[in-house]
């Protein structure tokens, strides 16, 4: 009898743990689908192309402009935007169709990260491999892929009517609802790879996990304000580090009503609010490293810990460089790139201390 069942039960369990992998494997490879579409669309805004079409046709809108006839149908409604009227005018069909070709393919990008997600899942569902509890998380991140597809035409949106930019608020939470698909998505996926890391059980498990919770909430409002500079052009001025106009405080710091009010319009405030907020950041997650190299994790969690540090370094090297070169694009695109790899590793790490059963 038991002959017959232990590897029947072996089967199945070794079953669940493939299918749990495959799961996970799927998820990462959608993380990286993410993590290029946030770079695909810094060089989008980056470029200033993000306003060429004014359109929008999912799925059906897949395919570019494939004649002349359409090219110059698609041109002259962005004629009619102000971005034209104010920034573009003049502009001839072969330069729109350079910027035109950033915004067609970052909206294409969205749309196979929706079918990466889609089929898979159904595949899954169909027979039967998504294991219990799952279930509502996987359909949790699809509907937030969803409703990330409808900001981003709300964010369009607001540059097409009577300004020749986007809403730099949209822009924030446009940004955000990205990092935060990618974030939850990995922390998912680390999840099926490895539901009870060996750093968990570590005495310091606990504060680690709390101080890692600390400084994604800190990297997440860097992140918004890191928005706010790139949808106001605030990173166009004052490209000095670290005084701004020979001043530890630029001098036109306050000159809206009320006061608050320079910490999100004012853009010698928004850039003066990234640059500390990101100090304020580096000082947490380099704690939060050092803490981790004397505690008592796993290798893979002194690793991570490790890699964490590292990174911090790097992104504010990052942002430093962006600011004195006048925001060259693959400076920034790399400073956007690197926010979420911080993030990344910062999920990861607070994998590895989670809290178990």
């Amino acid at each position: 009898m038991s002959s017959v069942t232990y590897p029947a039960s072996r089967g199945a369990a070794a079953n669940a743990a493939f299918a749990s992998r495959a799961i996970a494997v799927w998820l990462l490879i959608c993380c990286g689908m993410v993590f290029s579409m946030a770079v695909i669309g810094a060089i989008t805004r980056l470029t200033e192309s993000g306003l060429s079409m004014v359109e929008w046709k999912p799925l059906i809108g897949i395919l570019p402009p494939l004649s002349e006839a359409e090219w110059n149908r698609v041109f002259s409604l962005y004629q009619a935007t102000p971005e034209y009227r104010y920034i573009n005018a003049g502009m001839s069909l072969d330069e729109f169709k350079h910027i035109f070709f950033w915004e067609w393919f970052h909206r294409l990008w969205g749309q196979l990260i929706g079918f990466a997600f889609l089929l898979p899942f159904l595949w899954f569902w169909a027979t039967r491999r998504i294991p219990k509890g799952l279930m509502p998380r996987l359909i949790g991140l699809f509907l937030l892929g969803g409703l990330q597809g409808g900001i981003g035409w709300f964010m369009v949106a607001s540059g097409l009517v009577d300004r020749p930019s986007v809403s730099h608020y949209r822009l924030a939470l446009h940004l955000g609802v990205a990092f935060t698909i990618f974030g939850l998505m990995l922390w998912v996926a680390l999840g099926l790879l490895d539901p009870e890391p060996a750093s968990a059980r570590s005495d310091a498990a606990s504060a680690l996990r709390r101080h890692a919770g600390l400084a994604l909430g800190l990297v997440a409002v860097t992140v918004a304000w890191g928005a706010f500079v790139a949808g106001l052009d605030a990173g166009m001025i004052y490209n000095t580090w670290p005084l701004m106009g020979g001043h530890l405080v630029p001098e036109d710091m306050w000159f809206l009503d009320p006061a608050l009010l320079n910490f999100v319009e004012n853009h010698a405030a928004v850039q003066f609010t990234h640059r500390w907020l990101a100090i304020a950041t580096g000082i947490v997650v380099l704690t939060l490293w050092w803490r981790t190299t004397r505690a008592s994790l796993s290798r893979r969690g002194y690793r991570v810990g490790h890699a964490v540090g590292a990174m911090m370094v790097l992104q504010i090297t990052l942002g430093i460089a962006t600011l004195l070169s006048v925001v060259e694009i693959p400076l920034a695109a790399s400073h956007q790139a690197g926010a979420l790899t911080l993030i990344a590793l910062l999920v990861w790490l607070r994998h590895e201390v989670k809290a178990v059963d």
